[in-house]
């Protein structure tokens, strides 16, 4: 059975000025993104990679070309409904993790879920789930400088999945840590996409996580070279 379409990434071009001179990121690039899926961008540096993220993010504006995400076009979406899509429907996971210093994990992943203005309990049984399925509960009491930096990306992510998103979207994440660990990272992504039926979209240079994806996009000078299947 296909799955469904959760991006369609149509004709995009995108560029930017590095002091007076316009860099092309990003040249007509075409794609699909399924549904319940571990997706990778792989490429060398500068090919657009991290761009197309931030574009599937909403952190950059479309220029050119459409993308469309669960049926919007992210052309004629409104700010607020940008920020609707960003808070409830999309979870961010940074390589250098984002976690504020002061704040225990518990406190951490509960952070952005009060400022959704869900109620005590539902705040708080999200917050546990979150961890529980990264395996932090019991160092839910412990701010980041007490945790390594797999606990801390740990973290990061359980902070993302509380939002219960669609789609987690995270740009080299496992760039920072050693192999064991990041393989670590990859198993608990790729059973995330088995038992919760999120997306999982990743840039990376590195191909112990690659092995992981479903699905892999090439993208050399902003444009699509090749597409790789792994496992269903």
């Amino acid at each position: 059975m296909s799955s469904k379409t959760l991006f369609k990434i149509n004709n995009v071009g995108f560029s930017y000025f590095l002091g007076s001179q316009r860099i092309t990121a990003l040249k007509n690039l075409s794609l699909e993104i399924p549904e319940a899926k571990l997706v990778t961008f792989s490429g060398p540096s500068g090919s657009g990679k991290s761009t197309l993220l931030n574009l599937l993010g909403l952190i950059d504006e479309v220029q050119e070309g459409e993308i469309n995400f669960l049926g919007e076009k992210y052309r004629k979406l409104t700010t607020r409904k940008k920020n609707q899509l960003r808070k409830k429907k999309i979870g961010f996971i940074f390589q250098s993790f984002h976690l504020v210093p002061v704040l225990t994990a518990e406190e951490n992943v509960a952070y952005f879920l009060k400022r959704q203005k869900l109620s005590r309990k539902e705040v708080k049984t999200r917050t546990r789930e979150a961890l529980e399925i990264v395996g932090l509960w019991k160092h839910r009491k412990k701010k980041p400088l007490q945790l390594s930096g797999g606990q801390r990306q740990r973290v990061a992510i359980a902070r993302a999945l509380a939002k219960k998103p669609d789609v987690l979207i995270g740009d080299e994440i496992t760039a920072s840590l050693d192999q064991k660990t990041g393989r670590e990272i990859m198993e608990i992504l790729s059973k995330l996409v088995q038992d919760k039926n999120i997306t999982v979209i990743l840039t990376t240079h590195d191909s112990m996580v690659q092995s992981y994806s479903n699905l892999n996009f090439h993208i050399q000078d902003g444009e699509l070279i090749e597409t790789t299947r792994g496992g269903s």
